[in-house]
Protein backbone atom coordinates (compact mmCIF):
# COMPACT_ATOMS: atom_id res chain seq x y z
CA UNK A 1 0.00 0.00 0.00
CA UNK A 2 1.42 3.49 -1.00
CA UNK A 3 1.83 5.90 2.22
CA UNK A 4 2.89 8.89 3.94
CA UNK A 5 4.25 9.68 6.91
CA UNK A 6 3.34 12.69 8.99
CA UNK A 7 5.85 13.70 11.63
CA UNK A 8 5.82 16.40 14.10
CA UNK A 9 9.38 17.42 16.15
CA UNK A 10 9.42 19.09 19.36
CA UNK A 11 12.38 21.52 19.91
CA UNK A 12 14.36 22.96 22.90
CA UNK A 13 13.37 26.42 24.29
CA UNK A 14 13.42 28.37 27.38
CA UNK A 15 10.26 31.13 27.14
CA UNK A 16 10.57 33.55 24.56
CA UNK A 17 12.96 31.23 22.45
CA UNK A 18 10.66 31.60 19.22
CA UNK A 19 10.36 35.30 19.35
CA UNK A 20 13.92 35.64 19.56
CA UNK A 21 14.92 33.34 17.06
CA UNK A 22 16.81 31.11 19.61
CA UNK A 23 19.60 33.74 19.57
CA UNK A 24 19.40 35.20 23.09
CA UNK A 25 22.48 34.35 24.87
CA UNK A 26 20.64 31.61 27.55
CA UNK A 27 18.69 29.71 24.56
CA UNK A 28 19.35 26.57 23.71
CA UNK A 29 20.25 25.41 20.28
CA UNK A 30 16.99 24.26 18.76
CA UNK A 31 17.29 20.74 18.45
CA UNK A 32 14.75 17.98 19.05
CA UNK A 33 13.65 16.05 21.97
CA UNK A 34 11.08 14.43 20.40
CA UNK A 35 9.86 13.04 17.25
CA UNK A 36 6.06 11.70 16.74
CA UNK A 37 4.90 10.09 13.16
CA UNK A 38 1.68 8.44 11.80
CA UNK A 39 1.90 6.41 9.12
CA UNK A 40 -1.09 7.22 6.43
CA UNK A 41 -2.24 5.35 4.15
CA UNK A 42 -2.85 7.10 0.47
CA UNK A 43 -5.16 3.96 -1.02
CA UNK A 44 -8.82 2.74 0.11
CA UNK A 45 -10.14 4.28 3.70
CA UNK A 46 -7.13 6.40 3.75
CA UNK A 47 -6.13 4.71 7.20
CA UNK A 48 -4.07 5.24 9.88
CA UNK A 49 -1.39 2.30 9.63
CA UNK A 50 0.77 2.65 12.49
CA UNK A 51 2.45 5.11 14.91
CA UNK A 52 5.83 5.96 16.23
CA UNK A 53 7.44 8.17 19.12
CA UNK A 54 10.74 8.59 19.92
CA UNK A 55 12.25 10.97 22.70
CA UNK A 56 16.12 11.99 22.28
CA UNK A 57 18.49 12.56 24.75
CA UNK A 58 19.44 16.24 23.11
CA UNK A 59 23.35 17.33 23.45
CA UNK A 60 24.82 20.45 22.97
CA UNK A 61 27.67 21.39 20.82
CA UNK A 62 29.89 19.37 23.45
CA UNK A 63 28.22 16.74 23.23
CA UNK A 64 26.73 17.37 26.40
CA UNK A 65 23.15 16.51 28.15
CA UNK A 66 21.19 19.56 27.45
CA UNK A 67 18.44 19.44 31.04
CA UNK A 68 15.02 20.30 29.97
CA UNK A 69 13.93 24.19 30.62
CA UNK A 70 10.74 24.37 32.72
CA UNK A 71 8.66 26.20 30.24
CA UNK A 72 9.53 23.64 27.71
CA UNK A 73 8.66 21.03 30.54
CA UNK A 74 5.23 22.93 30.95
CA UNK A 75 5.14 23.75 26.76
CA UNK A 76 4.83 19.99 25.75
CA UNK A 77 4.64 17.84 29.03
CA UNK A 78 8.14 16.71 28.37
CA UNK A 79 10.07 15.30 31.66
CA UNK A 80 13.45 14.62 32.35
CA UNK A 81 11.75 11.26 33.45
CA UNK A 82 10.57 10.70 30.36
CA UNK A 83 14.11 10.96 28.49
CA UNK A 84 15.64 9.35 31.55
CA UNK A 85 13.65 6.45 30.86
CA UNK A 86 12.74 6.43 26.99
CA UNK A 87 15.04 8.76 25.67
CA UNK A 88 17.74 7.68 22.69
CA UNK A 89 20.73 9.21 20.76
CA UNK A 90 19.83 11.32 17.99
CA UNK A 91 21.11 8.56 15.35
CA UNK A 92 19.10 5.97 16.85
CA UNK A 93 15.93 7.87 16.83
CA UNK A 94 16.40 8.73 13.00
CA UNK A 95 17.30 5.10 12.50
CA UNK A 96 14.52 4.40 14.16
CA UNK A 97 11.53 6.86 12.11
CA UNK A 98 13.58 5.71 8.58
CA UNK A 99 12.98 2.06 8.97
CA UNK A 100 9.13 2.85 10.61
CA UNK A 101 8.58 4.93 7.16
CA UNK A 102 9.49 2.22 4.76
CA UNK A 103 10.90 4.51 2.61
CA UNK A 104 7.95 6.99 1.67
CA UNK A 105 7.94 10.53 1.80
CA UNK A 106 7.97 12.74 5.18
CA UNK A 107 5.51 15.70 5.34
CA UNK A 108 5.32 18.07 8.53
CA UNK A 109 3.46 21.15 9.34
CA UNK A 110 5.94 23.43 7.78
CA UNK A 111 9.65 22.20 7.66
CA UNK A 112 9.94 20.48 11.05
CA UNK A 113 13.33 18.27 9.09
CA UNK A 114 15.57 21.39 9.73
CA UNK A 115 15.61 20.90 13.17
CA UNK A 116 15.26 16.90 13.01
CA UNK A 117 17.91 16.53 10.86
CA UNK A 118 19.53 19.79 9.69
CA UNK A 119 20.18 21.19 12.84
CA UNK A 120 20.07 18.54 15.34
CA UNK A 121 22.41 16.31 13.28
CA UNK A 122 25.19 19.44 13.10
CA UNK A 123 25.45 20.27 16.52
CA UNK A 124 25.43 16.42 17.54
CA UNK A 125 28.32 15.84 14.99
CA UNK A 126 26.92 13.14 13.33
CA UNK A 127 25.89 12.82 9.27
CA UNK A 128 22.52 13.25 8.40
CA UNK A 129 20.81 9.83 7.79
CA UNK A 130 18.31 10.60 5.52
CA UNK A 131 18.35 12.90 2.80
CA UNK A 132 16.66 16.20 1.80
CA UNK A 133 14.51 14.93 -0.86
CA UNK A 134 12.88 12.82 1.53
CA UNK A 135 10.40 15.91 3.44
CA UNK A 136 8.11 18.13 2.24
CA UNK A 137 5.69 20.63 3.32
CA UNK A 138 2.21 19.60 4.25
CA UNK A 139 1.51 23.36 3.89
CA UNK A 140 1.41 22.65 0.09
CA UNK A 141 -1.60 19.78 0.21
CA UNK A 142 -3.58 22.11 2.48
CA UNK A 143 -3.06 24.66 0.01
CA UNK A 144 -4.33 22.34 -3.08
CA UNK A 145 -6.84 21.20 -0.99
CA UNK A 146 -8.45 24.73 -1.07
CA UNK A 147 -7.37 26.23 2.68
CA UNK A 148 -6.84 29.79 2.14
CA UNK A 149 -3.64 31.45 2.30
CA UNK A 150 -4.64 33.72 5.07
CA UNK A 151 -6.32 30.53 7.08
CA UNK A 152 -2.69 28.71 6.21
CA UNK A 153 -0.37 31.14 7.38
CA UNK A 154 -2.32 31.35 11.06
CA UNK A 155 -3.47 28.20 12.19
CA UNK A 156 -0.74 25.69 13.78
CA UNK A 157 -1.04 21.96 13.05
CA UNK A 158 -2.61 21.48 16.81
CA UNK A 159 -5.48 23.32 15.31
CA UNK A 160 -5.96 21.73 11.88
CA UNK A 161 -8.43 19.16 12.52
CA UNK A 162 -10.65 21.15 14.59
CA UNK A 163 -10.38 23.93 11.95
CA UNK A 164 -12.38 21.95 9.49
CA UNK A 165 -14.35 19.79 12.61
CA UNK A 166 -13.12 16.69 12.45
CA UNK A 167 -14.03 14.18 15.45
CA UNK A 168 -10.85 13.17 16.97
CA UNK A 169 -9.87 11.73 20.40
CA UNK A 170 -8.28 14.26 22.53
CA UNK A 171 -5.21 15.63 21.54
CA UNK A 172 -2.53 17.48 23.52
CA UNK A 173 -0.87 20.43 21.88
CA UNK A 174 2.83 20.56 21.95
CA UNK A 175 3.42 17.17 21.67
CA UNK A 176 5.09 15.47 18.84
CA UNK A 177 2.87 12.54 18.19
CA UNK A 178 -0.20 14.35 19.10
CA UNK A 179 0.01 16.86 16.96
CA UNK A 180 1.30 14.50 13.69
CA UNK A 181 -2.26 13.53 14.20
CA UNK A 182 -4.02 16.39 14.04
CA UNK A 183 -2.41 16.83 10.55
CA UNK A 184 -3.03 13.45 9.43
CA UNK A 185 -7.16 13.78 10.34
CA UNK A 186 -7.18 16.55 8.57
CA UNK A 187 -5.65 15.00 5.47
CA UNK A 188 -7.29 11.79 5.73
CA UNK A 189 -10.60 13.94 6.38
CA UNK A 190 -10.08 15.87 2.89
CA UNK A 191 -9.34 12.74 0.82
CA UNK A 192 -12.37 10.62 2.35
CA UNK A 193 -14.28 14.22 1.03
CA UNK A 194 -12.53 14.64 -2.09
CA UNK A 195 -10.94 17.78 -1.73
CA UNK A 196 -7.38 16.22 -1.44
CA UNK A 197 -6.54 14.05 -4.11
CA UNK A 198 -3.82 10.98 -3.00
CA UNK A 199 -1.85 11.55 -6.28
CA UNK A 200 -1.42 15.00 -4.84
CA UNK A 201 1.35 13.65 -2.30
CA UNK A 202 3.47 12.57 -5.64
CA UNK A 203 3.13 15.70 -7.73
CA UNK A 204 3.68 18.62 -5.35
Amino acid sequence: MKTAIIFDCEFLCVEGSPRRFWCAAHDPDPVIAEIGAVKLGLEGEFAILDTHRSYIKAVDRFGRRYPLDPYFTDLTGITEKDIDTHGVALQDALSAVDSFSGGARFWSWGKDEMNMVAISCYVAGIQPPIPARRFDNAVKLLLAAGMPIEDLAKTPSNKLADYYGVEHPPLQAHDGLDDALSLTYTLQHLMRIGKLQPDVFDRI
